[in-house]
């Protein structure tokens, strides 16, 4: 299996490069309106934001920098096929103009748009990103009535365009089946709130920023795993440092990152030396926890019925019997901004019997809590 990765460095809002209805899944994280961070991007864009903000007009500051981001929505909508979906990680902003503090719900202004142009909305995901300040209130503190909650959490609107998507050759059913998740992964990742997940490093060198707004590999990961399958083309129309690019590589998926901000260069290619070793790590801790509830449910006394071909393990359902991760071989580098990704075709050397017979519970925890390498934090 080989997959191919483009990096365009170019203008969000125009994709001609990308042919209509060619795109499986979209997953993206654009900038926040009304997060000061992006306040230069924005302006580069329209000197209207930058003139409303001077003056404090912050509801039309807002209006406008979500009109930029609407042009984005648009060229997503036409490039996607029909019964695909894109998965928008937004924040809503808070923020003091001209001495008035107030909330700038952008996942709001998204979705409204989202649906005038014709996606139809699905059960959203909030993505809890705990505070680690222990004075986490805003405003008069332990004094009524002026005291603000702190965000906490950002969303991920989940939207689809057209019908269902369908599986109708036997090769599509057969890509599909070998693309399952795990019974035990699904209950976790399919819950509307995600508990476990932490923030990524946002501190980058040489960029026309100080931060960027990268969300976690494995936000990402389980996004493109839960909404495509193998060999899908999956979208970042606002790529930042890569994460997507890098998740859709280590689940072998094809992918397209778009990136205005040509100073992120620097931190997305160097991906394509780590991504091997990197992904094939993540993938053998991914078997390894199932190995792990299997033994858990076995020793429960809670017998599996069915049992997955390619890693001879207990798994659940039926449906995880095809069910197979597949290591990552090499990058290839065909010309600049293109990468390929080769891929194993075999299950690797992980083979439940023998982790069933010689890997205790303890030693299987031991594996599960050491540090995983973060090719994200490079910088």
């Amino acid at each position: 299996m080989r997959t191919t990765h483009k990096i365009l460095f170019q203008d969000s809002r125009d994709l001609k490069e990308i042919p209509s209805e060619s795109v499986d899944l979209v997953v993206t994280s654009p900038p926040y309106p009304m997060i000061a961070m992006w306040d230069e991007m924005f302006g580069n864009q329209n000197p209207d934001i930058q003139d409303a903000l001077t003056s404090g007009s912050g509801n039309q500051a807002y209006a406008l920098m979500h009109d930029i981001l609407d042009s984005v929505w648009d060229e997503v909508f036409r490039v996607l096929k029909n019964g695909r979906f894109a998965c928008i990680n937004i924040g809503d902003a808070t923020r003091t103009v001209k001495g008035n503090f107030c909330l700038y719900p952008n996942h709001a202004r998204v979705l409204t748009y989202l649906l005038k142009i014709g996606f139809l909305a699905l059960p959203d995901i909030l993505w809890r990103k705990q505070a680690n300040t222990p004075n986490k209130f805003m405003g008069s503190g332990m004094l009524p009535a002026g005291a603000y909650v702190t965000l906490e959490h950002e969303y991920i609107l989940i939207v689809r365009k057209g019908s269902k998507r369908t599986f109708n050759s036997e090769k599509e059913k057969q890509n599909r089946r070998e693309s399952a998740l795990f019974w035990e992964e699904r209950n976790v990742w399919y819950s509307d709130i995600w508990f476990d997940l932490k923030g990524t490093t946002q501190k980058l060198i040489k960029t026309s920023r100080d931060r960027s707004g990268a969300y976690p590999f494995e936000l990402a990961y389980r996004l493109i795993n839960m909404y495509s399958a193998k060999n899908d083309v999956i979208l970042d129309p606002f790529l930042g440092t890569g994460t997507t690019t890098a998740a859709a590589m280590a689940s072998g998926r094809n992918s397209i990152g778009v990136e205005i901000d040509e100073s992120f260069r620097q931190s997305i290619e160097p991906i394509a030396y780590d991504i091997v070793q990197f992904s094939n790590d993540y993938i053998h801790n991914r078997i390894i926890r199932h190995f792990e509830f299997v033994n858990d449910r076995l020793q429960s006394s809670r017998p599996l019925k069915y049992k997955n071909k390619h890693y001879g393990c207990p798994v659940v359902t039926n449906q995880e019997q095809h069910l197979i991760v597949n290591f990552l071989k090499e990058v290839q580098t065909n010309k600049s901004n293109i990468f390929d990704v080769l891929y194993s075709p075999e299950p690797g050397p992980l083979v439940f019997d023998d982790y069933a017979l010689t890997v205790t519970k303890e030693k299987m925890k031991s594996i599960k809590s050491q540090n995983q390498p973060n090719i994200f934090d490079r910088q």
